[in-house]
């Protein structure tokens, strides 16, 4: 009659099981648990953007808000003392939502304006138009903030935007939530983001966004240049190579007549471009027909 208990030669090899492989271990650094996740995702138990994004959530931990900010000169800003009809057009052109506004220079942020705040006043005297009775408190955070506390600090207050400041309490540069929650899910796009299946979106008469994607081929194409292919495929690995590192939001570097601003980069590669022509650089008829959208 079974009694549904192990038989003793399977009691045996359990306990010698135990005894030599012991029971399973926590791994005990990062590396091994980054290990772990891959190896599952090499039995296809999670996909990659899964895997992408545990070791997003791992590094957050590590950067710190001067790693991702946008520095002080990349900031688009609002003058406290700009009459409406200037604030309306510098809102419309950059499309952003919320800007700094500042007084005597970009170190001296005075508070955050929202775009639709200006909208009421669209419809009516603009005469009556005061920024001050408008403008919101900015967040203000040091360079040194870890990015894991300033992601709680942002959902705990429902703040989308902080000005980074120097140990002199100027402003360094500026840092969102999308640039934060970007370092674990991968760039967000939005509805001014070059579309889909497009690479370059021209800006202005010799400014353009690219994405880093964008083959090495076909950017020549588009630009008339001759940039070298044979050690890397994109113009976010050419850009990359030319730094020698990955380089932060806001460095930039000239090559082959072209100044190339990082928009978008993170630790690991670079995600969007800003591509200007030298004063002394030709601009050829190909470029003039690169992929003209809307503008960012």
């Amino acid at each position: 009659m079974k009694t549904g208990r192990p038989s003793p030669g399977a009691r045996l090899r359990s306990w010698l099981a135990a005894k030599l492989v012991g029971p399973p271990r926590a791994p005990g650094s990062r590396e091994e648990l980054l290990h772990l996740i891959e190896q599952a995702r090499a039995d296809s138990l999670v996909d990659t953007d899964a895997l992408t994004m545990v070791e997003g959530v791992i590094q957050v931990a590590d950067l710190r808000v001067r790693d991702i900010m946008v520095p002080r000169a990349q900031m688009k800003v609002l003058g406290r003392d700009e009459p409406f009809d200037e604030l309306l057009r510098r809102v419309v052109e950059t499309k952003h939502s919320r800007f700094p506004v500042i007084g005597d220079d970009k170190g001296e942020v005075v508070g955050i304006l929202l775009a639709k705040d200006l909208l009421g006043y669209c419809a009516r005297d603009e005469d009556r138009f005061n920024i001050r009775e408008v403008l919101r408190a900015a967040v203000f955070v040091p360079e040194s903030k870890r990015l894991n506390v300033l992601l709680k600090e942002f959902r705990a207050s429902r703040n989308h935007m902080a000005i980074v400041v120097d140990e002199y309490g100027a402003a360094a540069g500026l840092v969102t939530i999308e640039d934060v929650l970007e370092q674990i899910v991968g760039e967000i796009e939005d509805e001014h983001d070059i579309e889909e299946g497009a690479s370059i979106l021209k800006l202005g008469t010799d400014e353009y966004n690219v994405k880093a994607q964008t083959p090495i081929e076909d950017f020549n194409a588009s630009f008339g240049t001759e940039l070298d292919d044979d050690a890397c495929d994109t113009i976010g690995g050419f850009v990359t190579h030319a730094f020698g590192r990955v380089p932060k939001n806001g460095e930039h570097i000239s090559l082959g007549g072209l100044d190339f601003h990082v928009v978008r980069a993170d630790s690991r590669r670079i995600h969007l471009l800003k591509v200007r022509r030298g004063a002394d650089a030709e601009r050829p008829p190909a470029a003039q027909s690169a992929t003209p959208l809307e503008r960012d």
